[in-house]
């Protein structure tokens, strides 16, 4: 009767390895997101659909860094455009028109709320 029990035995904890293998790969670095020095690295995505998306990418080659911005669907990557990537100072922690948008906002809800669009 032990006999018949030993693969099981050896078969859950074949199971049980797998998270275990799973933590210690991704505390070692060798799967998940790529390191700081590499040479792809995805910078921001926007989903437009079930199965469509834009997705822009960092590939870095040697001392050059460009953005591509990609379609990405069920059945193909398409790219869509290429910009030289800005440098790391440069990039604005927001964008320049946010002030006026957030004004628009605020003219937007006031004006719908003084149609009776919501009771607060």
């Amino acid at each position: 009767m032990t006999t018949s029990l030993m693969p099981l035995l050896a078969f859950l904890i074949v199971i049980a390895m797998i998270p275990v293998a799973l933590w210690m790969m991704k505390r070692a670095g060798i799967g998940g997101a790529a390191p700081a020095g590499s040479v792809l690295r995805h910078v921001s995505q926007l989903s437009l659909g079930t199965s469509q998306r834009v997705t822009v990418v960092e590939i870095a080659v040697g001392a050059e860094r460009h953005w591509l911005v990609l379609g990405v669907t069920g059945e193909r990557v398409t790219q869509l455009a290429s910009y030289p990537a800005p440098d790391v100072g440069t990039v604005p922690s927001a964008p320049a028109h946010n002030a006026a948008v957030n004004q628009l906002i605020a003219r937007w809800r006031g004006a719908t709320g003084a149609q009776g669009g919501r009771d607060e």
